[in-house]
């Protein structure tokens, strides 16, 4: 039987791809600096020593190569998983993904697929400024033909990204940055996945219903034990899945709890919160105790000196999982 290890989020990424790339020959890695420097977070450390600059391509900065290059790749049989550094940096190959990448297997009528799995970095945290701290997974989400997933656990990293490499449909795979080295946790040894499409409870609660994913996990949790000193009981729903969701297990417990609050970094307007707010809305409207509300970012440029006003904190998730309950 299989054992664990202790490892990190970032370590987690690396476990899988190794693992990826053993299994399969068909399993490409390409992305800027990801090669001989084993890339920006070192995710892709010591991979090309191992496994060769064929399978492990260093690739000149531009975004709609990387990506163009990845659809052709996959139209041709191969499993690419190119590197996008940081997800601010994906707009260059934003007309590939959604117009190509999304669009093959349907314009094809099922004759072709592309299993892409676009791996980059997300979120604030780490002081990068607006140019390195954007969490951008509305716009893929709004795009059909794509698979989102953002984990927040070393042992969903693992899992999630096997499961979206083998995946015939096009992902784009989240990083929480801010968690890469924070996020420790025991992980199963060898191959495993974890499916696609299913959500996690971190926690059970009574009196209130938290959904959050990447680093607001962690946010939520604290939030959810402070709240439970003082008598308020909070579930905790990690979706890990943006797309396609698991509403289900979110509808399950919001009409346990009869309250609602969503949480995530990026803007409030058209924000994923919106969607599962409008969703819960339609699913749950006669067991709601009261309105559902959002914990998120601002409708600003992501600020640097003032990063942590912007992100949401334990603090606002506390206000608003209180206010809901006092509603």
């Amino acid at each position: 039987m299989a054992g664990t290890s202790t490892m990190n989020l970032v370590e987690a990424v690396r476990s899988a791809l190794e693992i990826a790339l053993e299994a399969d020959d068909d399993v490409i890695l390409l992305g800027e600096d990801i090669g001989k420097f084993g890339g920006v977070f070192r995710a892709t450390a010591g991979l090309q020593e191992r496994f060769g600059e064929d399978r492990v391509i260093d690739a000149p900065l531009n975004e709609a190569g990387i990506i163009g290059s990845a659809v052709g790749m996959s139209l041709y049989g191969m499993r690419p998983v190119p590197e996008i550094q940081f997800a601010d940096f994906i707009y260059p190959g934003f007309d590939q993904i959604v117009n190509e990448l999304a669009k093959y297997r349907y314009r094809s009528g099922g004759q072709f697929t592309c299993p892409v799995t676009i791996r980059t970095p997300v979120g604030g945290g780490i002081r990068g400024g607006h140019y390195h701290s954007q969490s951008p997974e509305a716009y893929f989400i709004h795009t059909p033909g794509l698979k989102v997933v953002c984990p927040s656990t070393p042992e969903d990293t693992k899992g999630l990204l096997l499961s979206s490499i083998r995946s015939d449909d096009p992902v784009i795979f989240l990083e929480p940055k801010p968690i890469y080295r924070k996020a420790v946790g025991e992980v199963p040894d060898g191959d495993y996945e974890t499916p696609l499409g299913k959500a996690r409870v971190v926690r059970e609660g009574s009196d209130v219903t938290l959904v959050a994913w990447g680093a607001m996990v962690a946010q939520c949790e604290e939030a959810a034990k402070r709240l439970a000193s003082d008598g308020v009981e909070c579930a905790v729903i990690d979706p890990r899945t943006l797309w396609p969701l698991d509403i289900e297990a979110i509808e399950s417990s919001v009409k346990e709890t009869g309250r609602c609050v969503v949480v995530h970094e990026a803007p409030r307007s058209c924000g994923f919160g919106a969607e599962i707010v409008a969703l819960v809305q339609e699913r749950c409207f006669l067991h709601l105790e009261s309105p559902v509300s959002r914990v998120t970012g601002y409708d600003t440029p992501f600020p640097y000196t003032l990063e942590f006003a912007y992100l949401p904190s334990v603090e606002r998730i506390y206000d608003a999982a209180m206010a809901a309950v006092n509603y």
